[in-house]
């Protein structure tokens, strides 16, 4: 059950996945856009040290985020997505988790204070930081997410990305103003989550706060956190690693994260589909309409597929002319980086397409949680060799075997539902395609030289190449696509 605004007020209507896939990509690019459009001016305002004492200081506060929402966001988006027609029930559960989700909070908050307390070098950065933690107990996209209501938090979400855009290009002007730039992000998160909370009345009935029970949520709420506190040992402690290891000289964790926010936008694409249908397959999977749930795995699988492909070969392909002329002078680095860490987009959507379109909703997180740890264990293990010797690029690859490890293990517990002849027909043409394009991407580099008219001469001519090439070898999902679209418009 789903609502809009009307004269009357809200009413019911049936979601739509496409609608809503446009509305949380908005949200998500959203996400990403901020420090996509501020790059260029930031890595030469502060520099591959300062953006890497941003980078390292982040990754501390987020452990410390992660334990305090303690799985909230996956279990609630689950049990609202199942409970969305009983609107008394989802209120009860919405209260339930974000009492308990508030609890933990404060709890990580004291401790905080006392990380705050201890440090020296990093002290002003930590303190800012708090915001970032404190956003967690108000953090309720969940909730809309499993009403697959990602229309309602968009606009707001945007007017805050977009004044905090303003402000950064206000007042960073200098080396000596890091300090206000980690405390406008902080700030930009704390407000995004807190505009959300304007539309809860419409969502939500009164409760008897007598008759909650939260500590029921408790042990379904670890066994969501236990896989994602030991994912953060790859998307996070890589940077945590790379500060140890490199004493005072944040330079790596500057160009790693660059590196890393640039797979992070590539990756966007497919991730923001995935979630949107995540919330309609746990509420497939509790209707047992197997028959639809098995299409939705298999167009979600081509999707990820006909982007994930591309976008690492291109990602890698340009490279080479992107970097200098977007990050400036003192970043070559990346560029060797881009090379090791492209082939992520593609993994990480395979991996999450199977995380939480089968694994999450159909009940197996904690199987799926097992994989997810015992790939945490090999990263560690991957960065600890790695990292000493060849710095970012080994905590690069490092991510990479973690992730295809993953993968690989998911394949065979979703079995049931991803064949290899499938796996097949979804990759061989759009491979062909993908090589077809890096060599057209390549060669256009190396004509043309580092430049944005080049840049993105590459892209278009890559993705014309690479669609043109599916079209004329008769990939059918594309084509399906395609004939949805002009049908649309005809109407």
């Amino acid at each position: 059950m789903l609502f809009r605004k009307n004269k009357k007020g809200w009413e019911d209507r049936e979601p739509s996945v496409r609608k809503n896939y446009i509305y949380n990509l908005i949200y998500q690019v959203l996400t990403l856009l901020t420090p996509f459009i501020t790059t260029p001016y930031i890595s030469r305002i502060l520099g591959p040290e300062g953006t890497g004492i941003q980078s390292y200081t982040n990754s501390v506060v987020q452990y410390f985020a992660i334990l305090a929402a303690l799985g909230t966001a996956s279990y609630g988006q689950r049990e609202i997505a199942r409970h969305r027609d009983d609107k008394k029930e989802r209120s009860r559960i919405f209260w339930e988790l974000e009492l308990l989700c508030a609890a933990t909070t404060a709890v990580c908050l004291i401790v905080w204070m006392g990380v705050i307390g201890f440090s020296q070098e990093y002290r002003p950065y930590y303190a800012v930081l708090t915001l970032t933690l404190a956003a967690v107990a108000l953090d309720i996209s969940w909730f809309f997410g499993g009403l697959e209501q990602y229309g309602l938090i968009v606009l707001r979400n945007l007017i805050i990305k977009a004044a905090g855009i303003l402000m950064l290009f206000l007042f960073i002007k200098s080396r000596e103003d890091l300090l206000l730039y980690v405390g406008l992000i902080a700030a930009t998160g704390f407000l995004g989550n807190l505009s959300m909370w304007g539309y809860l009345r419409h969502f939500l009935v009164r409760v008897d706060w007598r008759a909650l029970k939260i500590r029921r949520h408790f042990k379904e709420t670890l066994v969501y956190f236990v896989p994602t506190i030991a994912t953060s040992v790859y998307t996070i402690l890589d940077k945590t690693m790379l500060g140890w290891f490199t004493g005072g000289d944040k330079t790596q964790n500057g160009y790693y994260e660059y590196a890393t926010g640039f797979v992070n936008m590539a990756k966007i694409l497919i991730l923001s589909y995935n979630a949107v249908v995540s919330a309609r397959m746990s509420y497939l999977f509790g209707e047992g309409r197997l028959e639809e749930i098995h299409r939705r795995v298999e167009e979600s699988l081509n999707f990820v597929m006909l982007l994930g492909i591309p976008m690492a070969a291109g990602l890698a392909g340009i490279g080479p002319c992107f970097v200098p002329w977007f990050l400036g002078a003192g970043y070559e680095p990346v560029i060797t980086l881009l090379y090791v860490c492209s082939p992520l987009v593609l993994v990480v959507g395979l991996s999450d397409c199977m995380g939480s379109l089968i694994l999450t909703p159909s009940g197996q997180r904690a199987r799926s949680g097992k994989v997810i740890i015992a790939g945490a264990v090999l990263n560690c293990i991957l960065n600890l060799l790695a990292i000493p010797r060849f710095g970012a690029a080994g905590a690069a690859g490092a991510s990479v075997a973690a992730e295809v490890f993953i993968t690989s293990l998911y394949l065979y517990l979703c079995r049931g539902y991803i064949s290899r002849s499938l796996l097949v027909q979804c990759a061989a043409k759009r491979l062909a395609a993908a090589a077809l394009m890096f060599a057209l991407v390549r060669a256009l580099g190396g004509a043309l030289g580092a430049g944005p008219a080049a840049t993105f001469l590459q892209v278009g001519a890559g993705a014309c190449v690479y669609f043109l090439f599916l079209l004329l070898a008769g990939d059918r999902f594309l084509r399906e696509r395609i004939r949805d679209i002009l049908r649309k418009k005809r109407k």
